[in-house]
């Protein structure tokens, strides 16, 4: 385990409206309002043909081959996520939403494209006295948070 402290700043109530892209959306606001790191809720609905990563083809590979779930319909949506500044400084988002649709529900990250369906509420609480950051883990591909 590897951990730090953070103290919570300004908190931020945001509505996301039709066709915007969740992860675009965010960390621009985050880069617009000088947020270095947050924690995030969402709710609402996401459109038809958002894409969502949906876990890693095999859990154990060398090399991660991410699986890819294109709704095919309107879901309501609940989320949680953390932004952290990557090695260049840049905000990251990183979010996983549960996404249904009557007896259907899928989970899954948010980071290939997914869209708002008229309105997605946002509460972002800003994290402060951090230096904790997203560094880039070349043998998984990801940017990992390092706290």
């Amino acid at each position: 385990m590897k951990y730090s402290q953070a103290k919570q700043g300004r908190i931020y109530v945001i509505r996301l409206e039709d066709g915007d892209i969740i992860h675009e959306e965010i960390e621009k606001f985050a880069d617009e309002q000088a947020i270095k790191a947050a924690a995030l809720t969402i709710i609402g609905a996401v459109d038809t043909g958002s894409n969502i990563i949906v876990g890693p083809e095999d859990g154990r590979a060398e090399s991660i081959t991410p699986m890819k779930h294109i709704l095919n319909n309107v879901n309501e949506i609940v989320g949680t996520g953390t932004i952290f500044p990557n090695e260049k400084g840049v905000p990251k988002l990183h979010m996983h939403i549960a996404c249904g649709r009557q007896d259907s529900t899928v989970t899954g990250c948010i980071r290939n494209g997914v869209k708002t369906w008229h309105i997605l509420e946002v509460i972002l609480f800003e994290l402060i006295d951090t230096g904790a950051v997203r560094k880039l883990d070349t043998a998984m591909g990801f940017e990992l948070l390092n706290p």
